[in-house]
């Protein structure tokens, strides 16, 4: 019986910390992590100079990381990531790319920033791959 028990308590100390902190990620990005505005949905100057035949023809990722990268310089980090977030929960087939996307708005944001402020920017969107980006090009 003892040693069922114990077998029993190993289980749980190896599976409750991986539920907890799968589902502590989970909540964390649910978190709006600022109003919805009509604004995040108007396309900047430059993203509109790109004809609508040639955005078609590419990748959906492609474009939303494109119109990503310029709202990050023409605005700042936290509200490019905050788009991101957006999008992809309006759009779950994207959510694969968020890794990807995430990482090189965190390069941009080295690029523009400086590392340790980009840093101040970094939120919990598509696990931490922004941070990962603005460690990478540190």
């Amino acid at each position: 019986m003892t040693h069922t028990a114990r077998r029993i308590g190993r289980t749980l100390a190896l599976v409750l910390p991986v539920v907890m902190v799968l589902s502590g990620t989970l909540a964390v990005t649910r978190v709006p992590w600022a109003a919805h505005n009509s604004e995040s949905q108007v396309l900047t100057a430059s993203a509109e100079t790109v004809s609508k035949k040639h955005a078609a023809a590419r990748a959906p990722q492609d474009v939303l990381r494109d119109r990503l990268l310029v709202e990050l310089r023409q605005k700042d980090p936290g509200t490019a990531l905050t788009d991101l977030q957006r999008t992809v929960e309006g759009r779950p087939s994207l959510a694969r790319h968020c890794m990807s996307i995430a990482r090189a708005l965190g390069r941009a944001a080295v690029e523009q920033y400086g590392p340790a402020r980009a840093q101040r920017f970094s939120r919990p969107v598509c696990d931490t791959s922004f941070a990962s980006g603005v460690a990478q090009f540190s």
